[in-house]
């Protein structure tokens, strides 16, 4: 897999509107999204798996929902810290979800997509930090 030295973005949707987050992707010349939800649905209007994948296609950028990369744990623990240890130990018990992202991210000018807007308050950043392991850049949006 050719990833090392790829550059891959990261965002989060909290507190924004889907036209605004299809721009900055398309701003930074992403051409796949990458969902890391467990769950892709979202009370907020656009952020459910169909409705964003139906927009994202519109303005030329590919969606892919990788649900192993996704936070199973993420109502069990009430501290931040916690559950991004938590996450993180899960991860390495799941070693297929970080080849899989991988693999969706391999040609493609990528972002992981959640929820929380604050990159280190997420789960995505365990991911981060295991694409930085395998010689990915990674750029916070």
């Amino acid at each position: 897999m050719a990833i090392r030295g790829a550059e891959v973005f990261t965002i989060g949707y909290e507190g924004r509107q889907p036209d605004e987050l299809i721009a900055m992707l398309r701003a930074h010349r992403v051409d796949r999204l990458i969902d890391v939800r467990e769950r892709p649905s979202s009370r907020r209007k656009g952020f459910s798996k169909s409705a964003l994948r139906d927009a994202l296609a519109a303005a030329g950028i590919d969606y892919v929902h990788v649900r192993a990369a996704g936070n199973p744990l993420r109502h069990r623990h009430d501290n931040r810290g916690d559950l991004l240890a938590a996450y993180a130990a899960h991860l390495d018990g799941v070693p297929e979800a970080v080849a899989e992202l991988a693999a969706a991210i391999d040609g493609h000018r990528a972002a992981l997509l959640c929820v929380e807007r604050d990159p280190a308050s997420c789960h995505r950043s365990i991911l981060a930090g295991r694409l930085r392991g395998r010689g990915v850049k990674i750029v916070d949006l």
